[in-house]
């Protein structure tokens, strides 16, 4: 009987153990989620290419496990799904548009979501002030990451 005992209490432990590692994850992107109004920026040589209005809807889907991120301009539309893998400890961050898609490794890094695109190219999620959320990617030039776009958002409620 002790075994018994002792056997169900293992299990259980590895079974929350493991359902809250991947909750642990997802919850650290917690600040993303809203729907969001606000300003994509492009740049070119440090200074402002464009400009446009942006819109984002960001929530979660399947019971907290996946992160649905649609994102709509007048020039990009992107459907986005972020995932965290625990057989491989690391997100995914699964991004679609009228071109098709791929699948790129992300990590959570001081209160930062970082997709690497490449090993010259990253994506940054971030909070941004007291109510605000940004976005923003950066290609690396001559040892330097330099800023070329940039999406600064509110949260309309």
């Amino acid at each position: 009987m002790r075994t018994l005992v002792l056997s169900i209490v293992i299990l259980s432990s590895f079974t929350l153990f493991g359902q809250s590692i991947k909750e642990e994850k997802m919850a650290n992107l917690e600040y993303m989620i809203g729907e969001w109004v606000g300003t994509s920026t492009l740049y070119e040589d440090g200074e402002i290419k464009s400009q446009e209005p942006a819109f984002e809807n960001i929530k979660y889907d399947l019971n907290k496990s996946i992160i649905v991120i649609e994102l709509n301009s007048e020039t990009l539309k992107l459907h986005t799904i972020i995932h965290y893998s625990e057989r491989d400890s690391t997100y995914y961050y699964y991004a679609f548009s009228e071109n098709g898609g791929g699948r790129l490794p992300a990590e959570f890094v001081d209160g930062h979501f970082v997709v690497n695109a490449s090993k010259t190219k990253r994506y940054i999620f971030e909070k941004y002030g007291e109510n605000g959320f940004r976005e923003y990617g950066e290609k690396l030039v001559d040892g330097v990451w330099i800023k070329y776009f940039e999406d600064i958002f509110t949260n309309t409620k």
